[in-house]
């Protein structure tokens, strides 16, 4: 067994989300959210290379040059995602541990709206959340569900490919930044050239990935991608705020005709005090939230999801009352994971 082989295997044993590896500490394991020391060994600058050196093989001269490297990997049988860099001249590994499968949508305790996501044809659907909240199994589960639903063309741009997808009912494509295409905005232009009914980008980074994402949206197609926003009227603001000033009447009028739906993730610890729980926002569009995205109304967008709870949404704050009543978490984390506290403590008086 190689040492990258083994250290995956004791995080995964140990039932860790990520490990951390950098000289003069101990390797790290975050387990429920809290970095934990794997041993009482320190690492030394020449332990990190010899990781680094065994994971990156002839590519490991790009952290030599550019100082960082994006990779997918599987190793005893799980499949990883691993960022080296560089840190005060040493090289350092952060790793994310996925699943060996891919969760069935159902399982994974999201709204019941979520639910409803891989029967969409077309239009947009924006998952939120900081790192490390879940985006990436949300939406590969969403994209595993439509692969037994429905025979289409699915195409992802991931950066780099983390789930990997077995073509079911589905032909699936997926590509990776840096390997099989320069940048989301290239791949994004190609990919209207590729006969896609579904497409699914990594991240939208910059203004030519959302133009060209919600002209795909708007053309017929059915769209999913992520954003690091908080919650679904952050996310409203963010994609609008990247365009100059002259064209976001433009962009408020796509977003209005195009958005489906906005989910916002949290992972939380449970009350019980080991592990995780997804705390969620769901923004399910209708005509009165098109109708404030139309006019730039964002601050009442909170509002009017809280006022579709007929539909399917439902706000972060109130879901997080909800799951601290039901004692999923205590209060004191759904008060630090609320977007507006003070309110959620008058509330709950």
């Amino acid at each position: 067994m190689s040492v990258i082989e083994g250290i995956i295997q004791e995080a995964s044993q140990a039932g860790a989300s990520d490990v951390h590896i950098a000289a003069g500490l101990p390797i790290r394991h975050r387990i429920d959210g809290v970095l934990k020391d794997a041993s009482d060994r320190v690492l030394e600058p020449q332990d990190c290379e010899l990781v680094a050196r065994e994971v990156a093989g002839e590519a490991y001269k790009a952290i030599e040059d550019i100082g960082e490297m994006d990779m997918a990997t599987t190793y005893c049988g799980v499949r990883c995602r691993l960022n080296l860099y560089r840190s005060s001249g040493s090289v350092c590994l952060a790793i994310r541990l996925l699943a060996s499968q891919i969760p069935e949508l159902e399982t994974l305790g999201l709204p019941p709206a979520v639910l409803q996501f891989p029967d969409y044809r077309k239009g947009i659907v924006i998952v939120t959340g900081e790192t490390g909240s879940g985006k990436s199994t949300t939406l590969a589960a969403i994209i595993d569900s439509i692969n037994h639903k429905r025979a289409e063309h699915i195409i992802t741009l991931e950066d780099p490919i983390e789930y990997e997808h077995s073509p079911h009912l589905c032909s699936i494509d997926q590509r990776e930044i840096g390997r099989d295409t320069e940048s989301y905005a290239n791949g994004l232009r190609a990919i209207l050239r590729e006969d896609p009914d579904v497409i699914m980008i990594g991240e939208m980074r910059d203004l030519e990935t959302i133009e060209t994402a919600l002209t795909a949206a708007e053309t017929g197609h059915l769209v999913f991608a992520t954003l690091h926003t908080k919650s679904a009227a952050d996310s409203i603001d963010r994609l609008v705020d990247v365009f100059p000033e002259g064209r976001q009447r433009q962009i408020r009028m796509q977003l209005s005709t195009t958005l489906q739906a906005v989910l916002s993730q949290q992972l939380l610890p449970q009350a019980t005090g080991t592990g995780r729980i997804v705390a969620c926002e769901v923004m399910v569009v209708n005509p009165a939230i098109r109708n404030l995205i139309r006019e730039g109304k964002t601050p009442q967008i909170e509002n009017a999801i809280a006022t579709s709870a007929d539909i399917g949404s439902i706000t972060m704050d109130n879901a997080l009352m909800r799951m601290a009543r039901n004692r999923d978490i205590s209060l004191d984390t759904a008060l630090a994971a609320a977007n507006d506290p003070e309110s959620m403590k008058r509330t709950i008086r």
